[in-house]
């Protein structure tokens, strides 16, 4: 996935500390597509996680991600996009419905944060605090409300 943010909201090396807590570090990957690799954009990117992965490996070993110079990004496929989403049939018909354009549910922030709270990220306080803006029934809010409690 690729990450624009704001440098004065939230710094690289935060970044950096969610992405090495976020995923298994040391796991192999099955293959390249799915290999872990940090896409550094410019040399002091590529420093900070370098310097960052350094840090992990004098505590955990050898990590298997890659500091990687940022080329190009690419899209992942269709399915690949909402993927906790499109495995939770009335919620992906729901959306599906707001967003029958791949592109527009692809860019969709209300899809996103359903898609987080649907992987557990995120509390209680924090749904209720939104639920309200992601265009749901009330009976496709309960239903994420309890899969999202989970």
């Amino acid at each position: 996935m690729q990450v624009d943010f704001d440098p004065t909201l939230v710094t690289y090396d935060d970044l950096l500390a969610v992405f090495w807590s976020s995923h298994a570090p040391r796991e192999a990957p099955r293959s390249r597509q799915y290999a872990s690799m940090i896409f550094a954009d410019g040399e002091r990117q590529r420093r900070t996680a370098g310097e960052s992965k350094e840090m992990l490996e004098r505590v955990l070993g050898p990590v298997s991600t890659r500091v990687v110079p940022l080329a190009r990004f690419y899209l992942a496929e269709d399915y690949h996009q909402k993927y906790r989403l499109r495995g939770t049939p009335d919620l992906a018909r729901a959306f599906k419905a707001m967003y029958p354009d791949e592109a527009d549910l692809r860019e969709s922030t209300a899809a996103a944060r359903v898609n987080g709270y649907l992987y557990g990220y995120g509390d209680a306080r924090e749904l209720e605090s939104e639920i309200a803006a992601f265009g749901l029934t009330p009976e496709e809010a309960g239903l994420l409300r309890r899969l999202s409690a989970r």
